[in-house]
């Protein structure tokens, strides 16, 4: 599945996702709380990469950080800049992204992976590693399950992950997990995890 494919999908269902998920009131507090504690402790810049509607990112800037929404959808970056003009809102995906090896602090993932088929994982965890710095943080989200399998999200195909091969694909791409949470579905929503990695420091490699 590309890039383009994801983008048009949430593009033509943007004011609709953006009506049911554009604001930090319409997700579990428990989520908030982890974001905001691994992504407000150090200096230098965060990503919130598939930033979607843009309210991770000014929940962030809210906090002091320098955080930055990066996004493939048009619609999404234009809501986010007209919703938080103080913010930093730019487009661009997971294939290549604007940042130079080594260059940002912290990156957000939430649920900006899950629609990468199993063999394009690896690529996108690598991009990520390449522009985390050294003692660098990653806090990445997605729908847990028994077993890797897709199924039928309501915007375009995504992908399920067990929590345990979600953290060993980290692994392979130069992360270490330091934080884990897990909450199961209640039929109306789906399982979901999280999971924090930090890169090796400059100091302990």
């Amino acid at each position: 599945m590309s890039t383009e494919q994801v983008r048009d999908a949430y593009g033509s269902l943007a004011g609709l996702y953006i009506n049911l998920f554009g604001t930090t009131e319409q997700h579990h507090a428990d989520d908030l709380a982890l974001v905001e504690r691994h992504l407000t402790i150090r200096p230098g810049r965060v990503l919130d990469v598939g930033c979607g509607p843009g309210h991770y990112t000014a929940h962030l800037r809210s906090r002091g950080v320098d955080a930055v929404g990066i996004d493939p959808v048009p619609e999404f970056i234009a809501h986010a800049k007209a919703t938080h003009p103080d913010g930093d809102y730019r487009l661009g995906s997971l294939a290549g992204l604007d940042a130079g090896d080594g260059a940002v602090a912290g990156i957000l993932a939430w649920y900006s992976l899950i629609h990468l088929p199993p063999s394009d994982l690896d690529g996108a965890l690598a991009e990520l590693r390449r522009v985390t710095a050294p003692g660098g943080t990653l806090v990445a989200g997605f729908v847990d399950g028994d077993e890797v399998s897709a199924f039928d999200h309501k915007v375009i195909t995504a992908y399920r992950w067990p929590a345990e091969e979600f953290s060993a694909r980290l692994a392979h791409a130069g992360f270490r997990e330091i934080e884990r949470h897990q909450r199961p579905g209640d039929g109306a929503v789906r399982p979901h995890a999280a999971i924090v990695a930090v890169t090796p420091s400059a100091e302990r490699p």
